[in-house]
């Protein structure tokens, strides 16, 4: 049986000038919209910048996890990380940047840095203020056996102005508290109540619940379960808050907290514990301040070098590639125009690897637009009609410009998720540049170029359809 042909329903000249209508008015709303929230200081669609670019912090801690079991370091650093980073959010920053960096041994300590970048925080003294706020939340139990010790030294000692810290230092003394495991790390979150008088609480006195999460639900329970009769101490930075007796074993993962302190002040802890309670201890090691001056010149450097590259390739593609080259150009600025306001409306953070990474994905849309343009002049000496020669250009190019994006897209993915934060950042804006450069190349200028009819067998359309300098 003969198979039918194909049968190619010709579209009509008002449906494509109709099309490059909608195109022109789609960019036209684009370019305002990036325009518009660009010169409103108070715009909600800001360009984030990264630290490189706006100025900011830069903060260096070291993460004591000496008292962690080598295996569970990894975890309880990713928990700092997070908890970190909530707490660098009260800043209003765009996106904090908090990374670890590898271990290390310095005097016998086994010791983490985490690198904190705050970007348009130039505040150093308030940020280290704020991120020192966040508590360490410990569990511990109480030793009765060192502290009866204790307690017979005092006794035995037969005189007054005795030094208890060199007491606590006596071998004899031993370990006051016990570690759990159960910290802060575990946490859920935390709420301020006030005391009903039972259990020890005064009346109406604050205090804070916490609640676990499942694992240190479990681990809770096991604790109380394990240790009826006993004491437990609840550590805030260091301090004692509270010494509970283990009555019975505490299922649900709740815990009070109760101490000497006003609602303001138990407000206060609650808002704390819930950005985030420090899994392990962390201490100041150095900081850094980049100024907003320095900044703005890498960023206005940045801009200056890809507005200079986009006009010698707009010079380049016009000179050589006359009309077709014309439409590249405009669809090169819907591009710029498109992925301008997808960096104000993704969280995206444009750091100066970044602006490279913008600046590449507008090359490999120049290379899209060439492969197409020379496509068309091979089927024009074919012969072939105008109408004709853009269809096929378009469609021979498309396989070259699609393994090309592929390729980029792979090298894309790859590079985000092996990259340091400053490679994430050239990476993704590498990718969405591809998608949106397909989208320019392929779409956009297929559609201004078939909407102007140009007749290439006549001498003038022979001109704007050639290439080249020969006339």
């Amino acid at each position: 049986m003969k198979k039918p042909e194909q049968v190619v329903v010709p579209v009509s000249a008002s449906v494509r000038i109709f099309r490059a209508f909608v195109v022109c008015v789609f960019a036209g709303i684009i370019a305002y919209f990036v325009y518009t929230t660009t010169v409103n200081p108070d715009s909600k669609f800001p360009f984030k910048l990264g630290l490189d670019l706006a100025g900011g912090s830069h903060l260096v801690y070291k993460a004591d996890v000496s008292a962690i079991a080598p295996e569970e370091v990894q975890n309880a650093m990713a928990s700092l990380r997070d908890v970190i980073e909530r707490r660098t959010n009260v800043f209003g920053v765009s996106e904090p940047i908090v990374q670890v960096e590898q271990s290390s041994a310095v005097a016998g300590e086994r010791m983490q840095r985490l690198v904190v970048e705050l970007p348009g925080v130039t505040d150093v003294n308030e940020a280290i203020r704020q991120i020192g706020q966040t508590p360490s939340l410990e569990f511990k139990l109480v030793n009765e056996e060192a502290f009866a010790t204790i307690q017979n030294a005092i006794s035995t000692q037969g005189e007054e102005g005795v030094v208890i810290e060199e007491i606590l230092a006596t071998e004899a003394a031993g370990e006051l508290y016990i570690a759990t495991g159960l910290t802060g790390r575990y946490l859920e979150r935390a709420t301020l109540e006030f005391g009903s008088g039972s259990q020890g609480q005064l009346a109406n006195a604050p205090v804070v619940a916490i609640t676990f999460d499942e694992e240190g639900a479990r681990l809770f329970e096991q604790i109380t379960r394990d240790n009826v009769g006993k004491r437990l101490a609840i550590f805030l930075d260091g301090v004692v808050m509270s010494e509970p007796m283990i009555n019975e074993a505490i299922s649900g993962g709740s815990a009070v907290i109760t101490g000497d302190f006003t609602p303001d002040e138990g407000r206060e802890l609650v808002r704390n514990l819930n950005f985030g309670a420090l899994p392990v201890p962390i201490e100041l090691l150095s900081t850094q301040t980049i100024g907003a001056s320095l900044g703005e010149d890498a960023f206005k450097a940045g801009v200056r070098a890809g507005v200079v590259g986009f006009i010698i390739l707009s010079i380049f593609l016009i000179l050589w590639y006359r009309l077709p080259g014309l439409v590249a150009v405009l669809a090169l600025l819907v591009y710029v125009a498109i992925m301008l306001a997808l960096f104000k409306l993704m969280p995206v953070v444009l750091t100066a690897a970044g602006i490279a990474g913008f600046i590449l994905s507008v090359g490999l849309a120049v290379d899209a637009n060439v492969l197409i343009a020379e496509r068309m002049k091979e089927e024009l000496k074919a012969g072939k009609d105008t109408e004709d020669a853009i269809q096929e250009g378009f469609s021979r190019a498309w396989l070259a410009i699609r393994d090309s994006n592929i390729a980029h897209l792979i090298a894309g993915i790859i590079l985000f998720w092996f990259g340091t934060s400053l490679i994430k950042g050239f990476a993704l804006v590498l990718s969405v540049g591809v998608f949106v450069s397909m989208l320019s190349a392929i779409s956009i200028s297929r559609t201004l170029l078939l909407a102007l009819r140009i007749d290439a067998v006549k001498k003038v359309g022979r001109f704007f359809m050639g290439s080249g300098f020969r006339f």
